[in-house]
């Protein structure tokens, strides 16, 4: 199979510890965009903490943000945007304020990010005010005891109205319902004219499975988490190995 875009993931993925883009890694980026093929970055980070590595990388293709809440078709023009309901942020909080200071919460918005030092989980009209005045892209909760995690995933999931899945083993995001990096792999797909079958996805963590099971060819880091790593086609080397540099040379240049 000849494919034509690849949609990877950043921390954990193309990135080293530190954020760094090895040398390997920006080497073969460069060979793929030479030979015609796409080059994406599919991340839940927000766009702003993008841009700087899309420079870097000299790419002007689409980006996936936030987990497919943003897709850019290039890092200077906004595609599409899908929003939380504020009154599931409002439930978010809701479900999180039991845990108090045993739990970091962070969120996305179109104005920037939110977090336990901005705004506060009691609940006030402040609070509401904030709620309904923001444009949420992505809630992400960190409890200082894990075992908090499954009681919460536990209460949102009955509520059957949000995306869950996570960037590390010790949090978990929440997005409107149905969108995903797939999702927005499935939207740059039609931006570009490329069929979904012609598309590598790499990734480490449960928010790029999604994207790994929607892409022709799916690839999960040698450092990724199991069940990435039972999703995938194949397994790449670390990202501490350049292992984005042999997908492409494995893969999508083979």
């Amino acid at each position: 199979m000849s494919y034509k875009l690849i949609a990877l993931d950043m921390d954990g993925t193309l990135l080293r510890h530190g954020g760094i883009v090895s040398d390997e890694n920006r080497k073969w980026i460069a060979e793929a965009r030479r030979a015609g093929k796409h080059v994406i970055l599919a991340t839940g980070r927000p766009v702003r903490s993008v841009l700087p590595y899309a420079e870097e990388l000299g790419l002007d293709s689409p980006l996936i943000i936030n987990n497919g809440s943003e897709v850019w078709r290039t890092p200077s023009l906004l595609h599409s945007r899908h929003c939380l309901d504020s009154g599931l942020v409002a439930r978010l909080f809701g479900a999180i304020r039991p845990y108090g200071g045993q739990l970091r919460y962070w969120a996305h918005t179109v104005s920037g990010k939110v977090d336990n030092e901005s705004l506060s989980l009691a609940p006030s009209s402040q609070l509401q005010e904030s709620i309904d005045a923001l444009e949420w892209l992505q809630f992400a909760i960190r409890p200082d005891n894990p075992d908090h995690l499954p009681e919460i995933r536990r209460e949102v999931e009955s509520w059957n109205s949000l995306e869950i899945s996570n960037s590390h083993p010790s949090n978990m995001e929440f997005n409107r319902l149905g969108i995903s990096k797939a999702s927005g792999l499935r939207e740059v797909c039609g931006l570009l004219g490329v069929d979904l079958s012609e598309t590598i996805a790499a990734g480490d963590s449960l928010n790029d499975i999604p994207m790994i099971r929607a892409a022709g060819f799916g690839v999960a880091m040698g450092n990724a988490q199991e069940p990435v790593k039972l999703a995938a086609d194949a397994v790449a080397p670390t990202n501490a190995e350049d292992g984005v540099a042999d997908i492409i040379r494995r893969y999508l240049l083979s």
